[in-house]
């Protein structure tokens, strides 16, 4: 793809680290986007220098030597981990009807942006896909040949949506109440562990005892809507976030952080069914969502609500 320009839309969403945005423009540098559009969230006023490393990755991610339509959305107040990516992402979809969201500690395989071009458009109007992940958490393990599966898990590192899956997020899961009284999640679910897991967590959304994320909140909006998201058969995305200074979330490098990233071949070999890989999902509850996690030192001993 060297030399060539890319013209699916890109949103990238910055902070307060100039040195990992660098490395995603120099990434997306090789494939040059037509349209690049960058949100970023306002420096916190009690963190001495921070104003000094948001202006830095400002500059860093709009200065663009390719040609390049670059729309920026720079807030005046710090929103935080929830509001700054979802005002960032509901700015993007006022803009365009399909695109790829990268934060500022993703640097993907140059295949990813053509895997999920191709992929847009072939599933952009089939709304039973909600959106394209770059991600693969099953070191290795795959039941087939084809390219990419079928999950009920949207991992959001680095991933590709349309604007008609956008318009069904609620950041609030007001419906959650009502689909939590009649038992919902257990037909979603297949294992208790994952229903007890998951109801905690929405609780904790809902009750607004977990105000940092926005992204449980897009799971809620696929598994309410029965959609299911593109997960490749091979790992296209490195998080180069871990363990540095800033992170929020990725404190200590783990087995996530040391996926190696492979290329995706084309042609891509579609599946034949648009059906949950129920094994492959088991697994990523299993190692992503373990009950034991934040969620039991966060939630469990703060919310007080009923946790039948």
């Amino acid at each position: 793809m060297a030399g060539k320009s890319f013209d699916t839309p890109i949103l990238l969403v910055i902070f307060n680290r100039p040195d990992l945005t660098r490395q995603v423009i120099d990434r997306l540098r090789e494939i040059k986007p037509t349209k690049l559009y960058v949100g970023a969230d306002a420096p916190r006023p009690h963190k001495a220098g921070e104003e000094e490393r948001c202006r830095q990755a400002r500059a860093i991610a709009t200065t663009i030597d390719w040609p390049c339509q670059v729309k920026t959305l720079f807030q005046s107040k710090n929103l935080g981990c929830q509001y700054g990516p979802f005002e960032a992402i509901d700015w993007f979809f006022k803009y365009e009807t399909e695109g790829i969201i990268l934060e500022d500690d993703v640097v993907a395989d140059v295949s990813f942006f053509e895997f999920c071009r191709q992929l847009l458009e072939r599933y952009r109007h089939d709304t039973r896909i909600a959106s394209i992940s770059g991600n693969n958490f099953q070191f290795g393990r795959r039941r087939t040949k084809d390219s990419y599966y079928f999950s009920r898990y949207s991992h959001t590192c680095g991933w590709a949506s349309w604007r008609r899956s956008w318009q069904l997020y609620d950041l609030k899961i007001k419906k959650w109440p009502e689909l939590r009284a009649g038992g919902w999640l257990n037909d979603v679910l297949h294992s208790q562990v994952a229903v007890r897991y998951w109801r905690l967590i929405f609780d904790g959304i809902y009750h607004q005892k977990i105000t940092t994320a926005w992204d449980y909140q897009w799971t809620f909006m696929c598994w309410s809507n029965s959609m299911l998201s593109i997960l490749p058969n091979v790992n296209l995305i490195k998080n180069i976030g871990f363990g540095v200074e800033g992170a929020t979330h990725t404190h200590r490098q783990n087995k996530f952080s040391r996926i190696p990233v492979e290329r995706m071949a084309f042609p891509l070999q579609h599946p034949s069914f648009v059906i949950e890989d129920l094994e492959a999902d088991s697994r990523t509850q299993r190692n992503n969502y373990p009950l034991w996690k934040e969620v039991g030192v966060r939630v469990l001993n703060h919310l007080k609500f009923p946790r039948n």
